[in-house]
């Protein structure tokens, strides 16, 4: 038997899944929140920001349209209880107002304030609408850090959460292999993928990264078989974070009626490969929540 292997574990860090400020469990104080955080940041027209009401409701849509620019799910609107909420107040000092904001969470508590960059007081205080929209854009990158702190933060504290548990990974569907090639590596990859940083779940609703197989074969030389293999690792938000690619060249009684110890070595080799991938995943989403 003339084996070829080609192995690849890729991270795609170009799918745009950060910021999230309110991605997974809401942590420790999850217990004292009626609901989780929701993926929406609500933004109540401010009455504490020295504008008028027509003011305010713009400014309020100016700053949700600025945030989800920055992949911040945000609207404009009155906030009930149960929301995770942006309040905006200003100072005024000399010739500028400086806007001043506040994530509030569900439970009612602060989680963290900072101040935007100053505006002229005339411009702020008539309801410029070309100063507001300016102000809301230029703070649109303070409020995503603070928002992106404020979730790392919580997330940290959350024994529940991915960055202090094993990660979950569900066996999806391998299909396409020959005779019981389909079951044989999926019995031999749900042996080999569980390890120190990850266990496996019977349901994909539960995981955290699912992974499914597509097994391809065709004729090749010398009366051999070519199998290529394709292992794909989604993430809960199904996004693709890594593929292994695998070519084998066997021997037609290699895999007939059985597969037997092709697919058990051919599982090990690409279990290795997407515990790799599920690990630069899982690092670069904590790198990416507290940047």
């Amino acid at each position: 038997m003339r084996k070829c292997l080609i192995f690849a574990a890729l991270l795609l860090t170009g799918c745009g899944t950060l910021p999230q400020p309110f991605w997974g469990d809401p942590g420790v104080e999850g217990a004292r929140l009626a609901t989780p955080p929701p993926p929406i940041l609500i933004i109540p027209p401010p009455g504490q920001a020295l504008l008028g009401d027509d003011a305010a409701k713009l400014y309020a849509s100016d700053l949700a349209a600025a945030l989800v620019n920055h992949d911040v799910p945000s609207i404009a609107g009155p906030a009930t209880k149960t929301d995770w909420r942006l309040t905006t107040t200003a100072t005024l000092s000399g010739n500028s107002v400086t806007p001043c904001y506040a994530i509030t969470g569900p439970d009612g508590k602060s989680y963290g304030k900072d101040t935007g960059h100053p505006v002229a007081a005339e411009d702020w205080a008539n309801g410029n609408p070309q100063a507001l929209a300016a102000a809301a854009n230029a703070d649109a990158p303070v409020l995503t850090k603070l928002l992106t702190n404020v979730n790392a933060s919580v997330q940290q504290s959350n024994p529940k959460s991915l960055e202090n548990r094993p990660a979950r990974l569900y066996l999806g569907a391998v299909t396409g292999a020959p005779t019981d090639g389909d079951d044989a590596l999926s019995l031999n990859m749900a042996r080999d993928l569980p390890g120190g940083d990850t266990v496996m779940v019977d349901n994909p609703v539960q995981a955290d990264f699912v992974i499914t197989g597509d097994i391809k074969t065709q004729p090749d030389s010398h009366n051999q078989i070519l199998v290529q293999m394709t292992w794909t690792i989604h993430d809960s938000n199904n996004r693709v974070i890594g593929k292994i690619f695998q070519i084998h060249d066997l021997n037609p009684a290699d895999i007939t009626p059985h597969w037997g110890d092709v697919a058990a070595a051919a599982a090990s080799e690409a279990s290795t490969g997407i515990q790799e991938a599920v690990t630069n995943a899982t690092l670069h989403k904590k790198a990416s929540k507290v940047s």
